[in-house]
């Protein structure tokens, strides 16, 4: 990078803050435009040279900030709650010329327009995984407990649906029984998905059949924004519902805090596989 600065669009969770650390660490000065209602402003205290939160919608405001503060360059990380789209949508001018000439409300397409946006005023996006490569594991077994035979007939088979949902922009998580399906990610996000599924398995006659939760990420993936993440509320979501094998595609998923995630998986003797 040609400058010490950079910007940063968080959302909630630990993912953009780590992102904020990373790069404070490494002699960078963060500049944070939070999401209202998702991102914090305690936990970039010591991370952040700036942070400022807007409310979803305020796209000339988010890149009035940036450049202000002379950003060429930014990362998008964490999740925003769907229900913010709802309930916390106050669009400035210029978002709300963005939000008409939109031809549907996909994810895809409004994050890749969200991008071309800034690129207009000569701000960059990166990598949303910068400064976290080591967070994503290779292919393996990365648990004690490995899988058996028919749970490995079962995580293939949820890969395919993990990923035949993800090219729909459904969602990137599916939690699936032998040839069935017993949930599909969709606006309440993962942990949501796995505890309804727990509930709809322990009502099943067919409890005593492996299930397996499959997160991949989109065929094709853009890097720069949603890619697929898991940490230690996944692994806790799993043991509540009572599944035992976790499963989500090699070298595109970011494992936050791997070590503690992979320590819980053999506290609670679940099957954790990069596939």
């Amino acid at each position: 990078m040609t400058t010490n600065k950079i910007g940063l669009i968080a959302g909630e969770g630990k993912m953009p803050v780590y992102i904020a650390q990373k790069a404070a660490s490494k002699g960078f000065e963060v500049y944070v435009a939070g999401a209202k209602g998702n991102a914090k402003e305690e936990d970039y205290k010591n991370c952040a040279r700036v942070f400022q939160a807007f409310r979803l919608g305020q796209l000339g405001a988010g890149i009035r900030f940036f450049r202000e503060n002379g950003v060429t360059r930014v990362v998008m990380a964490g999740r925003v709650q769907h229900t913010s789209i709802f309930s916390n949508l106050m669009p400035d001018l210029r978002g709300a010329k963005f939000l008409a000439s939109l031809k549907n409300m996909q994810t895809k397409n409004i994050l890749s327009r969200v991008m071309d946006e800034f690129k207009k005023d000569g701000i960059e996006f990166m990598n949303s995984a910068l400064f976290l490569e080591d967070f994503m594991p290779q292919s393996g077994v990365l648990s004690a407990r490995k899988p058996t035979e028919e749970e490995n007939r079962v995580i293939a088979f949820g890969y395919k649906t993990a990923k035949q949902i993800a090219e729909m922009d459904i969602g990137l998580t599916c939690v699936v029984s032998q040839n069935a399906v017993i949930a599909v990610e969709g606006m309440e996000g993962t942990d949501r998905c796995i505890l309804r599924a727990g509930e709809l398995y322990r009502e099943s006659a067919e409890k005593k059949s492996a299930v397996a939760v499959v997160k991949v990420a989109r065929p094709n993936q853009d890097a720069r924004y949603d890619l697929p993440v898991i940490g230690k509320g996944t692994l806790e979501s799993l043991h509540k519902a009572g599944i035992g094998v976790l499963a989500f595609e090699a070298g595109k998923t970011l494992v936050l805090d791997l070590e503690e995630v992979i320590k819980l998986a053999d506290k609670y003797k679940i099957c954790l596989a990069a596939v």
